[in-house]
């Protein structure tokens, strides 16, 4: 008799499983999906992405996927109209605008509903008037905190505008420059204002944007949609990885790995455990639907045709040329096998 190699025979079994094992076409083309993370460092949002990545959930579902942070959700998105990244992480308002002025080729597959925007100050007995002529922290002019700051000033401060404000472009650094006192006033998020408290700063509230605008919409996942048509099993697994996320996060035995793996975003542990629970509160991170909620974004067109962010000569984009949910409904099932 001849004896066989263990090592032939491991060989052999290998190869017969690699001839039957799936093969994702995008790993097989060597295609890297390039995600945007709006802010420098990343905003609080962008903790799912994080997630995936460092639980290998990414890895899990086969994708590729490069995390890379850009200045802002409007900068992100511009990148992904050129073709140059698949998937950015930008304001559902500056999606509606572009699509709906310019006609831009992108789709939204996956959303955020619920912002946690305020206007903020730290002196004490101000209201939001009193930034009237003053310098407010936003990320750019036109991004989402700029676009947040339009909202509140419109729905919640009698006879203030935003041009009657002085935006100060901070990318995700406004808490820190409120925190250094170079301003009095700025567009927060809630992990801002855990970082100013636990600093000692007091943090008075003038407007939220949940409030002065309970029909908004906060944020959207852009892809292009020739891109998307191309390669769609690879954005179906990015969502699906994307999906997982949320559900880990939204369990609290996780939050101590979820607030280590946010470490990208800069924030300190202890604060970035203590934004999860807020966040979780109004769906932050949806599981259970796509987060594209159409009364939401219908309401939120209506509102830009309103106050200008839709051009005057320009029809308002429709929810279904706005939205694909067909990619999270089959990313959805994937996770369920």
């Amino acid at each position: 008799m001849i004896r066989k190699s263990p090592l032939i025979g491991c060989a052999a079994i290998l190869a017969a499983a690699l001839a039957t094992a799936p093969i994702n076409p995008a790993m097989a083309q060597g295609k890297k999906i390039v995600i945007a993370a709006p802010g420098i460092p990343p905003v609080f949002a962008s903790t799912i992405l994080y997630v995936a990545e460092k639980q290998g959930m990414f890895k899990k579902y086969g994708v590729d996927v490069e995390i890379k942070p850009f200045d802002t959700g409007a900068t992100a998105s511009r990148a992904v109209i050129a073709g140059d990244i698949e998937i950015s992480l930008s304001p559902s308002a500056l999606l509606i605008n572009q699509i709906s002025n310019t006609g831009a080729p992108v789709v939204a597959i996956y959303g955020i509903t619920n912002t946690d925007f305020l206007l903020a100050t730290t002196e004490a007995s101000k209201t939001c008037k009193d930034a009237a002529g003053q310098g407010v922290g936003v990320d750019t002019v036109g991004g989402a905190r700029s676009i947040a700051l339009r909202i509140m000033l419109a729905n919640g401060c009698p006879g203030l505008t935003i041009d009657n404000v002085q935006q100060v472009a901070l990318s995700s650094n406004v808490g820190a420059a409120m925190l250094a006192g170079r301003l009095q006033f700025g567009v927060l998020h809630l992990d801002d204002v855990a970082t100013l408290e636990l600093q000692g700063k007091k943090v008075n509230t003038l407007l939220t944007v949940n409030k002065t605008s309970p029909n908004n919409h906060y944020l959207v996942w852009i892809v292009r949609q020739d891109k998307l048509k191309e390669n769609r099993d690879a954005y179906v697994r990015v969502m699906a990885a994307l999906h997982e996320a949320a559900i880990f996060i939204h369990d609290p035995k996780n939050w101590d790995k979820v607030a280590e793996d946010a470490a990208p975003t800069g924030l300190d542990k202890a604060v970035a455990k203590a934004t999860i629970k807020p966040l979780l509160d109004i769906d932050y991170w949806p599981v259970n639907d796509n987060g594209l909620d159409r009364k939401r974004l219908e309401a939120l067109t209506q509102v830009l045709k309103k106050t200008g962010g839709i051009k005057a000569d320009k029809e308002p984009v429709t929810y279904d040329r706005l939205v694909d949910a067909s990619v999270w409904n089959d990313a959805v099932a994937m996770t369920k096998k």
